[in-house]
C-alpha cells in the first residue's frame, strides 16, 4: 500500500513521504520536498534512520502484504509507514530522544525507544549481511544469516538472493537451498526473482529433480523465467517428453509461454523427433500469437540442415523476410557450414557474396567456417585468401582462423611454412592458444624433431599458455620412441608438479620406451605404480612389457604377465600372443613357437593372414 501525505496535511514536526510495502530493500531516498522510505514493519513498531545527521522515525500502521513477528519467527504480515520524524537527534545507542506516542501508537516513550532500538539494529544487520556477501564472503555470510533470524530479525531478500547466487556459483547447491529455508522461517516472503535463482543453479549442475521439487513449492507464482529455465535443462538433457508435461502444467497456471518458451521446444523437438514436428510446433506458436524471432527460425534452419536436406534449408531462408523476419549473420552460417560439409564450396563462395551484397557483414565465425574447410580439403592457398579478405570486412582473424592452417602446414610435412604462420599470427596480435601448440608439438614429435618440441614446451607458461595433459603426452611419447626416456621421465616429474595427473597413455608412451631401450626392470617398476595410482593398465601396456621382457630372452616371466592380464580383465589382442611366439623363438625354441602359432590361429586369436609376418620375423 502507497500512503502519501498531502503538503497541506502535514503535521508539525513530521515529514512527506511515501511507502511501498513490497519492496523489501531499507532505503531512505530523498524525492524532493518528500522523503521515500521502502520497508515493511509490524504494527507499533518504530524504526529510526540517520540520514545526514537528521533523524527520520518510521512509524508503522495498519497491515499490508510485508512482514510481521509470529512466535520464534515471522510470518507474511506488516504494516505501512504513517510517519517521519522530521528531525530529532539519535542519542549514541541509537534511541530518539523526546520522543512521545499519543493517541493511536499506544506505546510508552520506553516501549518506542526500544522498538526504534530493535528495528535499528535488524537495519544494521542487514547492512552487515550485504557488505559479506558482495565481499564474495558467503560462508561468513551464512553464519551471519543465521544469528540474525535466531535474533528475530528479518533478513533483506535482496541480499540473501545474492548468497544463493553465490553459492550457486559454487556448485554448493544444498547451502543454497539452506539459505531459501531460513528465508522462509524468518517470516520474509521469497520473491520469484530468488526462486529462479535457485532453480537456475539446481539446473546448471544437472539436479533437475530438485529444481522440480523448488517448483512445486514456491510461494508466490512461478512466472516464464522459471519455466524457460526448467524447459531448457530438460531439453538439453533428451527429456522433451517431460518437458512437455512441465509446459502444460506451465498453460495450467495461466503462464503464458514466450517466443523462448517454443524455441527452445522446437530446438529439442527438431533434434529428438524431427524438423516436421518442429514445424507443428512453430504452427501452434503463430496461432497462439506469438510470433518467432531469428533464433526461432535459425534452430529450424539448422535441424533442416542436419537432416541432409540444405535446397529446402536454402529455401527457407529466402522465405524469412516475407514472415516478418530478417536473417542474420549466424542464418548465413548456418547455411554455409552445411554447404562447406557437403563439398559445395562453390555455392558457399556464391552464398557469402549473396550475404555481402545484401548488407550482412560476415563475422568472425563466417570466415573461420570457409578457412576450416578449404584446409581440411588441402586447399591451402586458398584458404590464406580468406584470411588476407578478412580485415576488409572489419574482422580480425583469431586463434581459429589460424589453426586450420597450421595444421593443414603440419600435416603436409611443411614445418617452415607452419612456422612462419605461427609467427605472423604472433605479430598481428594474435596469440596461439594451446591448441596451436599441441599441433606444432604433434608435428614436430612425428618429424623426429623432439629437441624442438622440448624447448617449445619449456617456453609455453612464459606465453601466457599452461601445457595441458595432452600437451605433455605428446612430447613425452616422441622422447620415448626416440630413445630419450630420461628427459620424458624429468618431464613426467614436471607434470606431477603441476598438478597434473599422468594418465595411462602418458604411462603406455614411458612404458613402450624403456621396453625398447631395454630397460625392463625401470618399465616394471613404472608398471607397479599404475596399481597405487589407480590406473588401469591396458592391452597396450601389457604389450610394451612383454615385449621388454621377450626382449631380454625373459619369456617365462612375460607369460607370468599374460596370466595377470587376463586376471585382471584385460582383454589380450593379437600383438600380445605374437609377441609371445616371436619370444619362443628368439630364445631357440623355434619349433614350439610354431606349433603355437598354429594352434593360435585354428583358434581364431591370430589372423592366417598375419602368420606369415610373424613366421619371418620367426
Amino acid at each position: 500500500m502507497d500512503l502519501v501525505v498531502p503538503v497541506q496535511q502535514n503535521l508539525e514536526g513530521f515529514c512527506l513521504f511515501q511507502s511501498d510495502c513490497r519492496e523489501n530493500s531499507r532505503k531512505i531516498q530523498p524525492l524532493g520536498s518528500k522523503v521515500s522510505v521502502r520497508a515493511c514493519f509490524t504494527i507499533g513498531s518504530v524504526r529510526v534512520f540517520d540520514e545526514d545527521k537528521s533523524c527520520f522515525l518510521v512509524l508503522s500502521g495498519e497491515k499490508c502484504n510485508g512482514w510481521g513477528r509470529k512466535e520464534g519467527f515471522r510470518k507474511k504480515r506488516g504494516s505501512s509507514v504513517c510517519a517521519i520524524l522530521k528531525s530529532e537527534s539519535l542519542s549514541s545507542n541509537g534511541h530518539v530522544s523526546n520522543l512521545d506516542f499519543k493517541n493511536g501508537g499506544g506505546s510508552s516513550s520506553n516501549s518506542s525507544q526500544y522498538y526504534a532500538s530493535r528495528n535499528f539494529e535488524e537495519y544494521e544487520s542487514n547492512n552487515n549481511l550485504r557488505r559479506l556477501v558482495r565481499n564474495g564472503q558467503l560462508e561468513e555470510a551464512f553464519r551471519f544469516l543465521e544469528n540474525m533470524v535466531y535474533r528475530g530479525d528479518i533478513p533483506d531478500i535482496v541480499h540473501c538472493t545474492s548468497m544463493i547466487r553465490g553459492f550457486c556459483r559454487l556448485r554448493n547447491t544444498k547451502k543454497a537451498t539452506r539459505v531459501l529455508e531460513i528465508i522462509e522461517e524468518s517470516g520474509a516472503v521469497p520473491d520469484v526473482i530468488t526462486y529462479n535463482v535457485l532453480i537456475r543453479g539446481y539446473c546448471k549442475v544437472g539436479e533437475i529433480d530438485d529444481a522440480l521439487e523448488i517448483l512445486d513449492r514456491m510461494s508466490v507464482a512461478p512466472d516464464v523465467v522459471t519455466y524457460n529455465t526448467i524447459l531448457r535443462s530438460l531439453c538439453d538433457s533428451g527429456k522433451l517428453k517431460q518437458a512437455m508435461e512441465v509446459l502444460q502444467r506451465q498453460l495450467q497456471r495461466e503462464c503464458y509461454p514466450d517466443v523462448i518458451t517454443y524455441t527452445i521446444l522446437i530446438e529439442a523437438t527438431c533434434k529428438e523427433v524431427g524438423v516436421g514436428q518442429g514445424m507443428k510446433l512453430l504452427d501452434e506458436m503463430r496461432s497462439k500469437g506469438c510470433k518467432p524471432d531469428v533464433v526461432t527460425y535459425n534452430v529450424l534452419i539448422n535441424g533442416i540442415c542436419k537432416e541432409g536436406r540444405l535446397n529446402e534449408a536454402i529455401k527457407f531462408l529466402d522465405n524469412m523476410p516475407s514472415h516478418g523476419c530478417q536473417p542474420n549473420v549466424i542464418t548465413y552460417n548456418i547455411i554455409l557450414r552445411s554447404m562447406c560439409s557437403t563439398g559445395r564450396w562453390m555455392d558457399a563462395e556464391k552464398l557469402l557474396t549473396e550475404m555481402v551484397r545484401k548488407g550482412f557483414s560476415p563475422s568472425v565465425v563466417t570466415f573461420n567456417i570457409l578457412i576450416n574447410f578449404l584446409c581440411r580439403k588441402g586447399l591451402l592457398g586458398r584458404a590464406i585468401d580468406i584470411l588476407e579478405r578478412m580485415p576488409q570486412h572489419g574482422c580480425t582473424p583469431n586463434s581459429l582462423s589460424y589453426n586450420p592452417l597450421i595444421h593443414g602446414f603440419c600435416q603436409e610435412k611443411k614445418m617452415d611454412r607452419a612456422i612462419e604462420y605461427l609467427e605472423i599470427m604472433v605479430s598481428r596480435g594474435c596469440y596461439p592458444d594451446i591448441v596451436t601448440y599441441n599441433t606444432m608439438l604433434t608435428a614436430l614429435c612425428k618429424d623426429g624433431k623432439v629437441d624442438i618440441a622440448v624447448e617449445i614446451l619449456n617456453q609455453l607458461s612464459s606465453k601466457g599458455c599452461s601445457p595441458v595433459l595432452i600437451t605433455y603426452n605428446t612430447v613425452i611419447d616422441g622422447l620415448a620412441k626416440m630413445g630419450k626416456t630420461e628427459s620424458a621421465i624429468t618431464l613426467l616429474d614436471e607434470m606431477r608438479e603441476k598438478n597434473l595427473k599422468p594418465d595411462i597413455i602418458t604411462y603406455s608412451s614411458l612404458l613402450g620406451g624403456l621396453s625398447r631401450e631395454g630397460k625392463i626392470e625401470e618399465a616394471i617398476k613404472f608398471f607397479r605404480d599404475l596399481e597405487e595410482l589407480g590406473i588401469r593398465p591396458n592391452a597396450v601396456t601389457y604389450n610394451s612389457i612383454m615385449l621388454g621382457l621377450c626382449k631380454a630372452r625373459r619369456t617365462d616371466r612375460a607369460i607370468d604377465f599374460l596370466v595377470n592380464m587376463v586376471a585382471k580383465g584385460c582383454k589380450p589382442t593379437e600383438a600380445t600372443y605374437t609377441i609371445l611366439v616371436e619370444g619362443l623363438a628368439f630364445e631357440g625354441l623355434a619349433k614350439e613357437a610354431l606349433e603355437i602359432l598354429n594352434e593360435l590361429c585354428s583358434m581364431g586369436v591370430v589372423r592366417r593372414s598375419s602368420a606369415p609376418q610373424v613366421l619371418v620375423r620367426i
